[in-house]
């Protein structure tokens, strides 16, 4: 192993028993590289980093306000979310407004990521639905731009559907990747999902924290969607979730989702900067570890914060009776 090398150790006893790579990219609302490690140019699909950048279309087109969706819904649309109650509850009055019901959304059903709501609904003999889903926010604003525009709810989920259209040249836009030169893909949930360099994703990032010399009606949509998020920081991820605790933790000054296979995406407005980092093998496992660290070695956090994340930072290995047997610290400097 190189000295170089950026890398979470996971160990166990005195020994190090794995170790996962990860790549970063930081750069400005014009795309300059601030700062990097690994491969800051890697290509990997956004996942659900992307959210925040498919809501844009649903308020950009006017359907946000024509349906009334308060903050908390945009914020949802944005989430990856636990399936706790008042997610669930919000995603129905999402579709309520539409005239919808779950069997409209196509992301399939899923257990809630919350442990204490799965284990209430097992007790109760209920089973998830759709709306379970933490993709139902987003299925729910893509639905709400469909009906806006009059297509079909049927086949929203399509590459060639107008909703998914829209979110390809609004992806394009903010991360300056041509449309031809994004590599398509199918997500967990079922609908496209967006392949570009990590430090194009970053520019997006940026853009969307700091809309500065972008159209007006996108300055505005990028504001709306930082502030809900800002506001409603539960909605994005939900209980104990680094997500919604990297915001209340920095009180909104830094905003940031993950996405499956160890990616995380952030934004800093006021500093005009967006942040990638990829875990390279996918193990989320070292992805808020690294994360922490290097917003903490860049100062962008203070030590306050660090100590708050502490949980998230170095957390600790544990076997089945609960007794911890190892720590996943990041070791790397940038």
């Amino acid at each position: 192993m190189k000295p170089s090398d950026t890398i979470v150790r996971v160990s166990r006893g005195r020994i190090t028993e794995s170790i996962h790579r990860i790549h970063l990219a930081v750069v400005d609302n014009q795309g300059t590289l601030l700062h990097r490690a690994g491969d800051p140019h890697l290509l990997t699909f956004a996942r659900s980093t992307a959210k925040l950048i498919q809501a844009l279309p649903v308020i950009e087109s006017g359907a946000a306000d024509h349906f009334g969706l308060t903050e908390a819904e945009i914020a949802l649309c944005c989430a990856s979310h636990n399936g706790e109650d008042e997610h669930v509850s919000t995603a129905r009055g999402i579709l309520g407004k539409l005239g919808y019901h779950a069997k409209h959304l196509q992301c399939g059903a899923h257990e809630p990521y919350h442990a204490p709501t799965s284990q209430a609904m097992r007790e109760r003999g209920e089973s998830p639905s759709t709306l379970h889903n933490n993709c139902s926010g987003k299925h729910s604003g893509m639905l709400s731009l469909s009906s806006y525009l009059g297509a079909s709810p049927d086949t929203y989920m399509s590459p060639e559907h107008p909703v998914q259209v829209s979110m390809l040249e609004v992806v394009s836009a903010m991360s300056d990747v041509p449309k031809e030169q994004i590599e398509l893909g199918i997500d967990g949930c079922g609908v496209p999902v967006f392949g570009m360099p990590i430090n194009q994703l970053a520019l997006a990032f940026a853009r969307l924290g700091n809309p500065e010399g972008l159209p007006a009606q996108r300055a505005n949509a990028c504001h709306r969607i930082v502030n809900a998020v800002r506001k409603y920081p539960q909605f994005l991820a939900g209980s104990d979730r680094f997500d919604t605790r990297l915001i209340e933790v920095t009180k909104g000054r830094v905003i940031g989702k993950m996405g499956a296979e160890g990616i995380f995406a952030l934004s800093i407005p006021d500093l005009a900067i967006g942040f990638v980092l990829k875990v390279e093998d996918g193990n989320i496992r070292a992805l808020y570890p690294a994360v922490t660290e290097a917003l903490k070695q860049l100062g962008y956090l203070s030590e306050t914060e660090v100590s708050d994340l502490k949980d998230f930072h170095t957390p600790a290995v544990h076997n089945w009776q609960g007794t911890e047997v190892g720590r996943i610290r990041p070791d790397f400097r940038l």
